[in-house]
């Protein structure tokens, strides 16, 4: 008999289901009624061409920023041809046998700790991703032990993806009228992380989400998806779903950007819907600083308290273990 590659979802987590039908929940607020609209696109190949184009394309990357905290790019400067090794590469990855991913196999030989899936704080279904995930820092990528395709890939696609972090972030900075080095000093390969992440087909949705409702813990997140759908944001009180687009990469605004610009820049809630026939894949890149980097407003009048990357993160860890959420920027207003 061939060893299954998903994670023990339903075994492992039985109580959580038993919970669920004795509750008699028939939902968990994953509604399929979501309107699917496009995020605004930006077209980054302006910037090569010189004068109105650029600013006019900084201006619409900030002014999306601040009204959607998301938006996606074309013409990134990451090729089509990175893009679909990655993609290919993890998924290899992730047909592994869970025993393997699970204990690390050779062939893998990934950073201890970096594979993970479901959640296991939760208390209750809605808490519950269903999804696995490769989480690797940068720095550990080069350590992973001879030259596979796989390492090979995930250097190239740092390397580029890191580069477009960087000169987003100064546009964003720039924008506010601060030329800032702040991030060429503070958000190095070593700080920052890849995430391969993989949404297997949810015999029970739509009462588990893929990726339960959060915001990010970073300066910035770029994400590339598949085909499949399932990535779903709130504009204006409600959630829409993101329409895929295989050209595009997906840019989101994190927590450490909206308190940076004092509420300027939006850090927007988002989630992944579980699809019940089909597996979707995405690979995240987040720009992070080092823990001891300190936070602090560009404004004089600053909404939030100083605080370092590392007060943050644990703040996020204890709300997760004890109320089975993060509650993140709030804890942080003066």
């Amino acid at each position: 008999m061939m060893e299954e590659s998903d994670p023990p979802f339903m075994e492992f987590y039985k109580n959580l289901f038993d919970d669920h039908d004795r509750s008699k929940k028939n939902h968990n607020g994953v509604s399929d009624d979501v309107e699917e609209w496009e995020l605004p696109m930006i077209d980054l190949g302006r910037l090569d061409r010189g004068g109105w184009e650029i600013a006019g394309c900084k201006r619409e990357i900030a002014e999306a920023s601040r009204k959607w905290g998301f938006f996606q790019v074309i013409n990134h400067g990451v090729s089509a041809d990175i893009l679909e090794k990655m993609r290919c590469e993890q998924i290899k990855a992730f047909k592994k046998t869970y025993h393997e991913k699970s204990s690390n196999h050779r062939d893998l030989n990934f950073p201890v700790g970096s594979y993970r899936w479901g959640t296991p704080s939760a208390t209750c279904l809605k808490q519950l991703a269903w999804s696995e995930a490769f989480h690797v820092p940068l720095s550990d990528i080069s350590n992973m032990g001879g030259v596979t395709s796989l390492r090979t890939t995930m250097e190239q696609f740092a390397t580029t993806v890191s580069e477009l972090a960087e000169m987003l972030a100064e546009i964003l900075a720039e924008e506010l009228g601060h030329k800032s080095i702040f991030f060429k000093e503070n958000c190095l390969p070593s700080t920052c992380y890849l995430r391969m992440n993989r949404y297997p087909p949810c015999p029970v949705s739509p009462h588990v989400c893929g990726l339960m409702p959060h915001t990010d813990s970073d300066f910035l997140t770029i994400l590339h998806q598949d085909q499949i759908g399932g990535l779903q944001l709130v504009k204006d009180g409600k959630w829409i779903a993101v329409k895929p687009n295989k050209e595009a990469l997906i840019i989101n605004i994190g927590d450490l950007f909206q308190a940076w610009s004092n509420d300027v820049y939006k850090s927007v809630e988002h989630r992944v819907v579980a699809n019940r026939q089909t597996e979707r894949f995405s690979t995240a890149f987040f720009f992070c600083p080092s823990y001891d980097t300190v936070i602090q407003s560009c404004a004089e009048k600053s909404i939030y308290r100083r605080f370092s990357f590392k007060e943050f993160r644990q703040q996020v860890q204890d709300d997760v273990k004890k109320h089975g959420y993060k509650i993140g920027l709030p804890r942080f207003i003066l």
